[in-house]
Protein backbone atom coordinates (compact mmCIF):
# COMPACT_ATOMS: atom_id res chain seq x y z
CA UNK A 1 0.00 0.00 0.00
CA UNK A 2 3.16 2.62 0.56
CA UNK A 3 4.47 2.01 -2.57
CA UNK A 4 1.03 2.99 -4.47
CA UNK A 5 0.41 6.20 -2.80
CA UNK A 6 3.99 7.10 -3.58
CA UNK A 7 3.10 6.17 -6.86
CA UNK A 8 0.19 8.28 -7.19
CA UNK A 9 2.16 11.61 -5.36
CA UNK A 10 5.05 10.93 -7.84
CA UNK A 11 1.95 11.17 -10.88
CA UNK A 12 0.50 14.12 -9.00
CA UNK A 13 3.50 16.13 -9.11
CA UNK A 14 4.35 15.80 -12.27
CA UNK A 15 1.68 16.30 -13.72
CA UNK A 16 1.80 19.90 -11.86
CA UNK A 17 5.57 19.97 -13.03
CA UNK A 18 3.85 19.77 -16.67
CA UNK A 19 0.97 22.06 -16.28
CA UNK A 20 3.56 24.93 -15.13
CA UNK A 21 5.91 24.27 -17.56
CA UNK A 22 3.56 25.95 -20.27
CA UNK A 23 4.54 29.69 -19.42
CA UNK A 24 4.48 32.56 -21.54
CA UNK A 25 6.94 33.71 -23.40
CA UNK A 26 8.43 37.56 -23.69
CA UNK A 27 8.68 39.14 -26.85
CA UNK A 28 10.45 42.05 -25.82
CA UNK A 29 9.81 45.63 -25.88
CA UNK A 30 7.44 46.42 -29.14
CA UNK A 31 8.97 49.37 -31.60
CA UNK A 32 6.96 52.49 -31.83
CA UNK A 33 5.57 52.69 -35.01
CA UNK A 34 4.54 56.13 -35.47
CA UNK A 35 2.01 56.64 -38.29
CA UNK A 36 0.05 60.10 -38.13
CA UNK A 37 1.18 64.03 -36.71
CA UNK A 38 0.43 64.98 -33.35
CA UNK A 39 -1.71 67.28 -34.43
CA UNK A 40 -3.67 64.81 -36.26
CA UNK A 41 -4.05 62.11 -33.20
CA UNK A 42 -5.03 65.73 -31.08
CA UNK A 43 -7.46 66.22 -33.54
CA UNK A 44 -9.16 62.83 -33.44
CA UNK A 45 -9.07 63.09 -29.02
CA UNK A 46 -10.43 66.05 -29.49
CA UNK A 47 -13.63 65.04 -31.42
CA UNK A 48 -13.64 61.77 -29.45
CA UNK A 49 -14.29 64.08 -26.24
CA UNK A 50 -16.87 66.02 -28.03
CA UNK A 51 -18.67 62.47 -28.84
CA UNK A 52 -19.83 62.21 -25.79
CA UNK A 53 -19.84 58.40 -24.02
CA UNK A 54 -20.78 55.76 -26.22
CA UNK A 55 -21.14 53.59 -23.83
CA UNK A 56 -23.25 55.54 -21.39
CA UNK A 57 -27.24 54.24 -21.25
CA UNK A 58 -28.75 57.54 -23.05
CA UNK A 59 -26.32 57.43 -25.67
CA UNK A 60 -27.51 58.53 -28.91
CA UNK A 61 -30.93 60.18 -27.44
CA UNK A 62 -29.90 63.32 -27.72
CA UNK A 63 -30.49 66.12 -25.93
CA UNK A 64 -34.04 66.38 -23.42
CA UNK A 65 -36.87 68.66 -24.53
CA UNK A 66 -38.13 70.38 -21.21
CA UNK A 67 -41.89 70.10 -21.35
CA UNK A 68 -42.94 72.02 -17.97
CA UNK A 69 -44.61 74.79 -18.46
CA UNK A 70 -43.79 76.42 -14.85
CA UNK A 71 -42.24 80.14 -14.84
CA UNK A 72 -38.61 80.17 -13.37
CA UNK A 73 -39.60 81.87 -9.58
CA UNK A 74 -41.96 79.45 -9.61
CA UNK A 75 -39.33 76.71 -10.06
CA UNK A 76 -37.12 78.26 -7.70
CA UNK A 77 -39.59 79.17 -4.78
CA UNK A 78 -40.59 75.34 -5.04
CA UNK A 79 -37.04 74.35 -4.73
CA UNK A 80 -36.51 77.03 -1.40
CA UNK A 81 -39.49 75.52 -0.03
CA UNK A 82 -38.14 71.98 -0.66
CA UNK A 83 -34.79 72.77 1.21
CA UNK A 84 -36.14 74.65 4.13
CA UNK A 85 -39.00 71.64 4.63
CA UNK A 86 -38.50 68.39 6.43
CA UNK A 87 -35.67 66.03 5.49
CA UNK A 88 -37.78 62.87 3.80
CA UNK A 89 -35.06 60.85 3.74
CA UNK A 90 -34.59 60.82 7.54
CA UNK A 91 -35.52 57.65 9.38
CA UNK A 92 -38.49 59.10 11.54
CA UNK A 93 -40.22 61.28 8.53
CA UNK A 94 -43.84 60.55 9.16
CA UNK A 95 -43.89 59.13 12.30
CA UNK A 96 -45.17 62.56 14.01
CA UNK A 97 -44.54 63.20 17.90
CA UNK A 98 -43.31 60.14 19.66
CA UNK A 99 -45.48 59.59 22.42
CA UNK A 100 -44.70 58.58 25.90
CA UNK A 101 -45.86 54.65 26.63
CA UNK A 102 -45.71 53.63 30.47
CA UNK A 103 -47.20 54.06 33.89
CA UNK A 104 -43.98 54.65 35.31
CA UNK A 105 -43.70 58.22 37.56
CA UNK A 106 -41.37 60.73 37.79
CA UNK A 107 -39.72 59.90 40.61
CA UNK A 108 -39.35 55.73 40.24
CA UNK A 109 -37.55 56.64 36.70
CA UNK A 110 -35.27 59.46 38.41
CA UNK A 111 -34.25 56.86 40.87
CA UNK A 112 -33.30 54.33 38.28
CA UNK A 113 -31.51 56.37 36.00
CA UNK A 114 -29.48 57.66 38.94
CA UNK A 115 -29.02 54.07 40.27
CA UNK A 116 -27.60 53.03 36.81
CA UNK A 117 -25.64 55.90 36.64
CA UNK A 118 -24.01 55.01 39.74
CA UNK A 119 -23.45 51.97 38.98
CA UNK A 120 -26.03 50.09 40.96
CA UNK A 121 -28.17 47.19 40.29
CA UNK A 122 -31.39 48.20 39.27
CA UNK A 123 -34.37 45.92 40.86
CA UNK A 124 -36.10 44.15 38.82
Amino acid sequence: MNTASRLLAVAALSALAAVGAQAETYDGVHSLSIGQSRAAVQSQGMQAARSGNVFGDSYGEGVATVTGTASRSAVRQDAVAAAHGPNIYNDGYGEGVASIRGDADRASVRAAARAAAHGDQLPL
